[in-house]
């Protein structure tokens, strides 16, 4: 990947303990922003590993939402070319 293609990505940290532990969720400008509650510390902390090795299987699962919806755009473009 070049180097003007990386997006950085925000982290926040809170402590409010009405919001989950982890929200994944967008900037104004649409870029990635992570925020992290420490009001669950001990649970982040004991579940560290966890949620790094989650990143495959989240990826996995983008890409399962990607192709299907690709699927079904394409699907509607061959029902329009007939």
């Amino acid at each position: 990947m070049f180097e003007e293609d990386r997006v950085q990505v925000e982290y926040r940290i809170v402590n409010n303990s009405e919001l989950p532990p982890i929200v994944i969720t967008m900037t104004e400008e649409d870029n990635v922003k992570v925020v992290m509650n420490q009001h669950h510390k001990i649970w982040l902390c004991l579940q560290r590993k966890t949620i790094a090795g989650s990143a495959q299987s989240l990826f996995e699962k983008i890409d399962m939402l990607l192709d299907a919806h690709l699927k079904e755009q394409r699907q509607y473009e061959r029902m329009d070319e007939e």
